[in-house]
């Protein structure tokens, strides 16, 4: 299923050996123009308390350029979330403690010129993170590079989430198995050079989640900048995206065929989503956890939403189809999840279809 939301156990308080995250990559950019200095913030972050912006979905991130030997962060968090830390392309791994807690990040570096990217690979229901500052004086804070132009949202379930790709089937998830920095969007972002926004949550749907229930479903969580607050709604000017990748759809089917109705809701959440976005191109995609009968109905839902669409006049949306896993060859990740290798072939769809629509 594509979903099971189980809490994972974390254990640790310090950046160590991550040795998963592939080197280069890891920055995305704010709006475009010089640098900023000081910290920024990448993905949904709420900022009604300036010293203390809190998070919580999957990929969100602050970066920073700094001149010094040594970094630290402070963050209050549940004590189940995982990090991945990137300083000048080094990987660690920062498994949060619960409470507020300082961790190094970074020591004995050269007195020099240094990027930190602190970037969240778990995802929402792990709980809210609150990031209270780096432990520098802002007289080290430098500009950062130049912001990419290109923005990529992509709304999704645990595929879009990482769930259990560095995990091996047979294996129960946990935090430390998901990896949201590893998939495809993620990837396919770095590989563009384009500021990522995930908003994804494992056992989400559209009409209706994996268990059947028809409440906290993606049309009720996506407008939240902290899925888990029904008052904490987002700014959809703070970010206007180029593309948009709707990646839902796996749960709906998960106890039987969802009906018209499926299709009825989904394209209300698209219309409203245009009404945000009014240029971006839309992808309505299907896979890579739907196979046989449930993949071919679900391209035909989705089909007919992109006819309704085109009826009302919005031709700037199409289908992204992403071929059924193959666990044979590729492996299988926890739960039947997609592993990293599915992960990269769906970058590999997304990234051409981007570059044969977008020039990107």
């Amino acid at each position: 299923m594509a979903g099971s939301s189980g809490a994972g156990q974390s254990s640790g308080g310090q950046a160590e050996a991550a040795g998963s995250g592939p080197a280069g990559g890891g920055q995305a950019g704010a709006s475009g123009g010089a640098g900023v200095v000081g910290p920024r913030f990448i993905g949904r972050f709420d900022r009604s308390q300036a010293d203390a912006p809190v998070f919580a979905w999957s990929g969100a991130a602050i970066a920073l350029r700094f001149k010094g030997t040594a970094i630290s962060v402070t963050l209050t968090d549940s004590g189940s979330n995982v990090f991945e830390v990137v300083i000048d392309e080094k990987h660690t791994l920062l498994t949060a403690n619960a409470g507020q807690q300082k961790y190094l990040l970074g020591s004995g570096l050269e007195d020099a010129a240094h990027d930190v990217l602190l970037y969240r690979r778990s995802e929402a229901f792990f709980g809210e993170t609150t990031f209270h500052g780096f432990d520098l004086d802002p007289s080290a804070y430098l500009p950062g590079e130049p912001a990419q132009a290109r923005r990529l949202e992509v709304i999704g379930d645990s595929i879009s989430a990482g769930y259990g790709n560095e995990g091996t089937f047979p294996c129960q998830f946990e935090a430390k198995t998901e990896n949201q920095y590893l998939s495809y969007e993620a990837l396919a972002a770095r590989e563009l050079n384009a500021e990522l926004y995930t908003e994804a949550w494992s056992g989400i749907g559209m009409l209706r989640n994996n268990g059947g229930e028809t409440t906290g479903t993606m049309p009720e969580r996506y407008p939240r900048t902290l899925p888990d607050r029904a008052t904490s709604l987002w700014d959809f000017s703070a970010f206007v995206p180029d593309a948009v990748v709707i990646n839902l759809g796996t749960n709906d089917f998960a106890k039987g065929d969802p009906t018209l109705a499926f299709q009825t809701v989904y394209t209300k959440f698209v219309s409203d989503l245009r009404g945000h976005y009014p240029a971006a191109r839309f992808y309505l995609a299907v896979g890579s956890m739907l196979g046989g009968a449930d993949y071919d109905k679900a391209t035909g839902y989705l089909n007919g939403v992109i006819a309704k669409r085109i009826a009302d006049g919005d031709l700037n949306l199409r289908l992204l189809q992403f071929a059924t896993q193959d666990s044979s060859a590729d492996g299988i990740g926890c739960n039947y999840h997609p592993s990293l290798k599915t992960h990269q072939k769906m970058a590999a769809v997304l990234v051409a279809a981007l570059k044969a629509d977008l020039g990107w």
